[in-house]
């Protein structure tokens, strides 16, 4: 059993201040004193927060989960432990089913692998496959040529794997694939789309429960074409992905977001292989995308995804909206396990969850990163 004093305990409904925290693999509870025969762990003032989870994450400094490679899984998982994430998914790009096949077969095993005790790295949750069920029409940075319709007949052998897909409600085939994909468990989500409002309403009908970086690659909100952003708001059961760079999203909508969506909302970074890359023009996938700081585009001007990562979007949500820690904390821990139904695992220092736990100093960079009650950083 170990015990955390000194630290300020990020709850999901507040903060606890001169208690302990008890954990061993799980999250015990807080205590009064360190029980006899506790670890002691100092947390000097540190916050003592869940650890994020990261349900939108495509690579970082040349690695990227497309390739389907398992070093590149494993540095990637080990880098992201740097910055608070103690689970996440790997994302897929829109690929040609075979080659999706394999990254799915590599990321499956990287999932079996991040349970062993030689891991050092944020857990693997499975696959989030951004595509290839999408819109030629808002694909975006996706590779518009492996855009097919949806087949839920191409999921039923990777649905131990697939925990979240992105695809386009209003294309041909798109509300069977949605139902059936829930049935065996995945989290659907409306991504890549041109769907109108009642498009957008037909597919959270059917199941679709999460938005991919909402306000990208879709229609806008217009108040007489509320689109899917108007569908997903007023629905109570819908999480919505917001990329917290201040560049995909403008930083004034964070506040209206916070209050729209509340307990929906969930901070994503959709950090792409060129994230962490000099300025200048890098390869990925066979594509240019340049680097120029924290925006990265394709020589057309396209957004080809975000540098951010996890830990700089909490501090920028919280920055340009002045909410508690603990609210914003819960935008990248809980709500994220809500929204892929782990939840009762993961996402909260409290009793019986997983002892996934990061301290971070008071501008909330992290200082240690603990997965499932061992600390790898």
């Amino acid at each position: 059993m170990k015990c955390i004093i000194n630290g300020r305990v990020l709850l999901p409904d507040g903060m606890a201040e001169g208690k302990g925290l008890l954990f061993d693999e799980k999250i015990v509870g807080l205590c009064d004193g360190v029980p006899a025969g506790a670890e002691v762990i100092d947390a000097g003032g540190a916050y003592v927060a869940p650890g994020l989870i990261d349900a939108h994450c495509h690579g970082f400094m040349g690695w990227d989960a497309s390739h389907g490679d398992a070093g590149e899984l494993r540095a990637m998982s080990e880098r992201a432990a740097r910055h608070g994430v103690t689970a996440w998914l790997p994302t897929t790009m829109t690929l040609p089913w075979p080659a999706l096949e394999r990254c799915f077969a590599a990321i499956r095993d990287a999932q079996a692998a991040s349970l062993r005790p030689d891991w050092d790295g944020a857990q693997v949750l499975g696959v989030h496959a951004e595509g290839p069920f999408i819109s030629p029409r808002r694909k975006g940075a996706q590779d518009g040529s492996a855009i097919q319709l949806p087949d839920a007949d191409k999921l039923m052998p990777w649905a131990d794997v697939v925990r979240l897909i992105t695809l386009a409600p209003e294309v041909d085939g798109a509300l069977d694939c949605v139902r059936r994909a829930r049935a065996m468990g995945i989290t659907v989500s409306m991504g890549h789309t041109d769907a109108n409002y009642d498009q957008a309403k037909a597919g959270i009908a059917a199941g679709v429960g999460h938005v991919t970086h909402s306000f990208n690659a879709m229609p806008p909100l217009h108040h007489r074409e509320p689109g899917p952003i108007g569908a997903a708001l007023e629905d109570e059961h819908v999480y919505m992905e917001l990329i917290c760079d201040t560049f995909h999203v403008h930083p004034a909508l964070f506040s209206t977001m916070a209050k729209a969506a509340g307990d929906r909302l969930v901070l994503v970074t959709d950090s792409i292989p060129a994230a962490g890359l000099p300025d200048g023009p890098h390869d990925q996938l066979g594509a240019t995308v340049v680097v120029d700081g924290p925006r990265l585009r394709f020589p057309d001007g396209t957004i080809a995804g975000s540098a951010l990562t996890l830990d700089a979007a909490v501090r920028n949500f919280r920055a340009h909206t002045g909410l508690p820690l603990w609210k914003v904390v819960n935008m990248a821990s809980l709500h994220p396990a809500r929204s892929l139904g782990i939840d009762e695992a993961k996402g909260a220092l409290t009793p019986g969850r997983d002892a996934d736990i990061i301290f971070a100093d008071t501008d909330f960079n992290v200082l240690a990163t603990y997965v499932r009650g061992r600390q790898i950083c």
